[in-house]
């Protein structure tokens, strides 16, 4: 059995990075002295209850996998046992300077809950906190209470821990200098050092940013502002044809709707222009400086133009108890922290037929933050160039048809926790630069950065019809996250290196995404009608079921790969072949579960053996390939 926790911080010392979306360079905190010379055990997560006596600290246990058959933990091919390199080398809160993951901006104090996840009835509360209040009063969505057993049986909870504080314990802020208690307060993530007799030595707080290529919010960061600078303030109900809206200040907005107001804008112009703004997180997560911003009514927008040259210059942007319903529209912006269409705290947002063009950091074309929203796009065309800016940044629910998808210089999607994306009949790109800070390059990414800006839960990506390409590294990774794919007669077009088709594994990713050798992937991969081409890589503190219908066909190898597993684990892949489904084996191959009503081949056009991990000759083949399982079934 196994036991995978997942932490809502990394370790002590502070990491300035960037999560799916945020790029600038970012210098690491150096440990104090007398942090180093601390000794005790040390639990990190998000502070859920404090007084002047006790802390209690939450982090988040994902379970233990159902009992595989066969020979136990699967081990390297041809063995029974797990052979895992120890390779728990955690994350030591130093980091070298960090480019831009993914659009994930940055982090803002007790804005996320700690949301459960899961599939079953048997739902178990989380201490979850609703986002913050919009500016005009009106609360945002709160978030989802999703718990119990995830759909692969595993048990998926909670768990905290209590310690004493005494007279004697150290507060670090996380720029490593002294603290104290009063810099406490429930939400906030920290490291916490305590003795055998759980007495607290040490707390140190955590302003951890990490999301794949710089999107990527911390635990700390700006709270909800209590009002707006706009050059236009819509709190009446208004219709206006023809008109342009101009802003040069610093971080405010050409218009701001609130009061409930509805309004009527078509053939408009805004422009927003400012060399002193200052984007970052009051821009992701309030709207601050956007374009057109709407916290609290409805806005109509048609045929419009919208142009942004200001740090923070989202074009639209919908907050809260904000909806925006705009169409035939041409949105460009220049600078960082400044994404096309953008939703936050649960805005609402429906776009039709958009030319969306964005060129800074931490810029996705469909932009999502801490908070989620609702979003749905029917046509256009979405175009992403800064590095860490993916054509899509989802921390919501996002709807896209019919529409083009690209990312000229980072992933092409970015999915963070429970949230989902649903893409029918799109052409999507993405073009993943080289960056130190990442252990692999993809083209797709479900994942958990711990930043506080998404709930725990699962991420699913969801691709129905049209095109995927590829122009660097890999397709599809999940770490650190449950996740779930589906994927239906997608034209797909691998990088040059064809890297892999998918890998679900722990990671050990500089900007630390989980604990190390803790962080593994709990996947569900359904192909249908699907043509698959490159290795699907896993380790053993992850599952996966993999799943191919209707005439799928893949071609590759199922690799174990163990140096992001540290010590290891009792984690599984499990294949599924159906009937008139297709595998081309290019290489020797390991799976927990083989259950086969297709064909396998190997490339050479030969038969594959089939052997079980203690010796057992399901298949003797004459290929040059063999697979080794735990248990197999064949049709």
């Amino acid at each position: 059995m196994r036991k995978k926790y997942l932490f809502y911080a990394l370790l002590a010392s502070s990491v300035l990075a960037a999560g799916c979306s945020k790029s600038n360079t970012q210098t690491a905190t150096e440990s104090t002295s007398s942090q180093e010379a601390v000794q005790g055990e040390t639990v990190e997560g998000r502070i859920s209850s404090i007084s002047d006596s006790e802390i209690t600290i939450e982090t988040r246990q994902m379970g233990n996998p159902p009992e595989q058959g066969g020979a136990g933990a699967p081990g390297a091919p041809g063995n029974s046992e797990n052979g895992a390199p120890d390779n728990s080398n955690g994350t030591d809160g130093n980091s070298n300077n960090q480019n831009t993951p993914p659009e994930k901006p940055d982090g803002q104090p007790s804005a996320q809950g700690s949301g459960q996840n899961g599939g079953s009835s048997d739902s178990q509360s989380s201490d979850n906190q609703t986002p913050p209040a919009a500016p005009n009063g009106n609360s945002e969505n709160g978030t989802s209470e999703n718990s119990g057993q995830t759909g692969d049986g595993t048990d998926d909870s909670a768990s905290t821990t209590t310690l004493s504080i005494t007279s004697s314990t150290t507060v670090i802020k996380a720029d490593g200098s002294s603290g104290s208690l009063s810099d406490l307060q429930e939400g906030i993530f920290v490291s916490v050092t305590y003795n055998n007799s759980d007495e607290v030595l040490t707390i140190t707080i955590s302003d951890q940013k990490g999301g794949p290529d710089g999107m990527g919010g911390g635990p700390g960061g700006a709270s909800a502002p209590t009002s707006y600078d706009a050059v236009t303030d819509m709190t009446e109900d208004t219709t206006e044809n023809g008109k342009t809206y101009s802003s040069t200040g610093t971080d405010e907005n050409a218009i701001h709707v609130s009061n409930g107001a509805s309004v009527n804008l078509s053939d408009f112009t805004v422009t927003r222009n400012s060399s002193e703004s200052t984007g970052g997180d009051q821009s992701s997560f309030y709207g601050i400086g956007a374009g057109i911003l709407v916290t609290d009514g409805t806005a109509e927008l048609k045929n419009g133009t919208i142009t942004t040259d200001a740090k923070g210059g989202a074009g639209v942007f919908s907050y809260g108890d904000g909806v925006v319903n705009i169409s035939d529209t041409t949105i460009t912006t220049s600078q960082d922290t400044s994404g096309g269409i953008h939703v936050a705290g649960g805005g609402t947002l429906n776009a039709k037929n958009l030319t969306v063009e964005t060129a800074g950091e931490s810029s996705a074309a469909i932009r999502s933050d801490r908070g989620g929203g609702t979003m749905t796009v029917n046509g256009g065309s979405y175009t992403s160039k800064g590095i860490g800016s993916p054509a899509v940044y989802c921390t919501a629910d996002i709807d896209i048809q019919n529409a083009r998808l690209t990312a000229e210089g980072s992933e092409a999607v970015c999915i963070e926790g429970l949230n989902s994306l649903k893409l029918t009949d799109c052409n999507l790109a993405g073009d993943m630069p080289e960056n130190e800070q990442n252990d692999c390059l993809w083209t797709v990414i479900l994942y958990q950065s711990m930043s506080g800006d998404s709930e725990i839960g699962n991420s699913t990506f969801d691709m129905e019809g049209g095109t995927l390409t590829s122009h660097a590294g890999g397709l599809f990774y999940t770490t650190n996250t449950e996740s779930s794919f589906y994927l239906k007669n997608v034209a797909i077009t691998p990088s040059a290196s064809n890297d892999f088709f998918l890998k679900c594994t722990g990671n050990t990713n500089k900007r630390g995404w989980g604990q190390s050798g803790a962080n593994g992937a709990d996947c569900e991969f359904s192909a249908d009608t699907q043509v698959m081409e490159g290795d699907v890589i896993w380790d053993s503190i992850s599952t996966l079921n993999f799943t191919m219908k209707n005439s799928s066909t893949l071609t590759g190898a199922f690799v174990q790969d163990e140096s992001c597993a540290g010590n290891g684990g009792s984690g599984y892949a499990n294949l599924t072949i159906g009937s008139g489904c297709t595998w081309t084996v290019t290489g020797d191959s390991r799976i927990t579960s083989l259950n086969n009503s297709g064909t396998i081949i190997g490339a050479d056009g030969k038969s594959v053996s089939i052997v079980g991990a203690d010796g057992t000759s399901y298949v003797k083949g004459d290929s040059a390939y063999t697979i080794t399982v735990d248990t197999y079934t064949a049709a």
